[in-house]
């Protein structure tokens, strides 16, 4: 996994940019990146993979997330099955902080700091807030200023959300052992339907054993073990949905065992696997 930094252009004529992404799943693009730009991304249906700074969970009727400036984040069409619509807004925090002086943004203001963190709302919030993410596409000029206003300050009014994290990821931790860190990845990636051994993996990237547990629990904040079980079980959700029935996706995917299979999806997903495939 490499991380990049991604160059925004805003819209011509305009302080921020709108996507609407309604291609098929195989143009996407889901590179891991940041960018300073705050980014606001509703998925409208669907499921997929949110990776989030070092939070990376699935969901599956679709997204509201708003992610703060610089922190690593994958496409939302990660793992995601065709139909697969996202519209996306990426704005400078310039556009709400220029001011201390604005008292009337000071709560979207105090609510966007949060966005460091990632934040992810309910699907209620999700469907309160689309007609005005639809209605800002077709916006020009000072309208469409004032709905990115109305639509963050609805946002900010909410109480029922989620914090992806629990502390920031700094973008330049990634970067700078990248080179260790995508040894490990490509590793697990041709691997992980197999047993992976703790030893094999330190080698791999040329560490003694306890210095490469110390090593991948600073650098991402989770074990190697939690890092293997969470990418298994996006593999499994992928093979899910792909058709494959539940026994099939667990020992594809890498586990031995149904029942540990089945806690540790739930663990992730908040769904058994019986529950997750009903949704195809």
């Amino acid at each position: 996994m490499k991380i990049s930094y991604e160059k925004i252009n805003l819209d011509e004529g305009s302080s921020f940019r709108v996507l609407h992404i309604n291609v098929p799943t195989s143009e996407l693009k889901w590179e891991y990146h940041y960018h300073p730009e705050i980014e606001l991304v509703c998925v409208v249906s669907g499921s997929g993979t949110r990776h989030v700074g070092y939070h990376k969970s699935n969901f599956t009727d679709g997204d509201l997330v708003l992610i703060g400036s610089n922190i690593p984040h994958s496409g939302f069409g990660l793992n995601s099955v065709d139909p697969h619509e996202e519209i996306v807004i990426q704005f400078d925090e310039e556009l709400i902080f220029s001011s201390e002086k604005i008292t009337e943004t000071k709560k979207i203001k105090k609510f966007i700091e949060k966005a460091k963190y990632g934040i992810c709302f309910s699907n209620e919030t999700k469907i309160a807030i689309l007609p005005s993410l639809l209605e800002i596409m077709n916006s020009q000029g000072y309208r469409r200023y004032i709905l990115l206003l109305t639509i963050l300050y609805q946002l900010s009014e909410e109480e029922n959300y989620v914090l992806l994290n629990d502390e920031v990821m700094p973008y330049t931790l990634l970067s700078k052992n990248s080179d260790r860190l995508q040894k490990v990845f490509t590793f697990v990636e041709n691997n992980y339907y197999k047993e992976i051994s703790m030893d094999e993996i330190a080698k791999k990237a040329n560490l003694t054993l306890p210095a490469f547990c110390n090593f991948f629990k600073k650098t991402t904040h989770i074990t190697f073990t939690e890092f293997v079980n969470r990418f298994r079980i996006n593999k499994a959700c992928q093979m899910i949905a792909q058709g494959q029935n539940v026994s099939e996706s667990c020992y594809n995917s890498g586990f031995n065992s149904i029942s540990y299979f089945s806690r540790i999806f739930k663990k992730y997903t908040g769904k058994t696997p019986s529950e997750y495939k009903s949704i195809f």
